[in-house]
């Protein structure tokens, strides 16, 4: 079991992802750590020095060229059958390698993705992000039943070295490698699955700045991996993913800006007549029937 931790500029958590492998129940002369330093230009090889002295710890430093490019180094000098992925801000629980690895005894299992929580959510914008990497790991658990999961987040998901010898490492992917090596391996019918206990805590964006731009980079990511596999959409070859998951995630995008759109005006006709009232009666009339029902609608869940 080999487990590579790319890195670029994590003077501040790569200490404690590496601390959170070391205590992983798991025998630690079967697990082997490959961190791999994408050019940091901080303190970051500097906090790797200690972890030199372990014998299943290797670090190796390359020039920044990507993460894509930090994960293929650390595929070169893996040799065990399984290996996985740790981002440098995130922390697994010691129990998730188990979880993970009962999910291989199945042979046909080519892939097992985790359950990812936001670690330490202070800040409003975190919190919204808590509630919903919850819900999305409950949606990811319903794809995994319906054999289309789209994406293999970069904390701690595991893959049979098969993989990589079958349909090649890596690519870059429109900064985001997680989804379109998952994409290729749906494509030739390679099954990966959800183990819903292993657990594995993220930072995550602390201001709408930062969320903006994260969010953004998913969404182009998502859509430039959708073009580049354009023809799984609407294609019946590809059971749920195809006809279901990729169609409902396209759409959900699509429909964001006539939705802002339509709120914003809405928005904007109370307010025009809240100040008409106000201006007309002296009284801004205001009536909780302005607040439509469909924002508290439960039939999500």
């Amino acid at each position: 079991m080999t487990i590579i931790v790319p890195c670029f500029n994590e003077e501040t958590t790569i200490a404690g992802t590496l601390d959170s492998i070391l205590h992983l129940a798991y025998p630690p002369e079967k697990l082997f750590v490959i961190v791999v330093d994408d050019g940091s230009t901080d303190q970051t090889a500097t906090f790797l020095e200690p972890y030199r002295k372990y014998p299943n710890i290797e670090i190796l430093h390359k020039e920044n060229g990507g993460k894509h490019t930090a994960l293929n180094l650390g595929l070169l000098h893996c040799k065990t059958s399984i290996v996985g992925c740790l981002d440098a801000d995130s922390f697994v629980v010691p129990d998730a390698l188990t979880y993970i690895m009962q999910k291989f005894r199945n042979p046909e299992i080519m892939a097992v993705t985790p359950s990812t929580v936001i670690w330490r959510a202070k800040t409003l914008i975190q919190k919204m992000q808590k509630a919903e990497y919850h819900y999305g790991n409950l949606i990811r658990y319903a794809m995994s039943m319906m054999h289309s999961i789209h994406i293999a987040p970069g904390p701690f998901s595991f893959f049979r070295m098969q993989v990589f010898e079958t349909i090649g490492n890596y690519k870059h992917a429109h900064n985001t490698e997680d989804m379109e090596i998952a994409m290729r391996m749906q494509k030739q019918g390679l099954k990966i699955v959800h183990a819903p206990r292993a657990v594995v805590y993220t930072s995550s964006p602390h201001t709408i700045k930062k969320l903006y731009t994260q969010r953004v980079r998913w969404v182009s990511g998502f859509l430039g991996n959708l073009i580049d596999y354009k023809n799984m959409l609407f294609n019946k070859k590809y059971g749920d993913l195809g006809m279901l998951v990729l169609p409902m995630a396209l759409i959900s995008i699509l429909m964001t800006i006539p939705f802002a759109i339509a709120s914003l005006y809405s928005t904007g006709i109370t307010l025009y007549h809240t100040v008409e009232n106000f201006l007309l009666h002296g009284t801004s009339r205001w009536t909780w029937a302005n607040f439509d029902i469909f924002f508290i609608n439960m039939n999500t869940i």
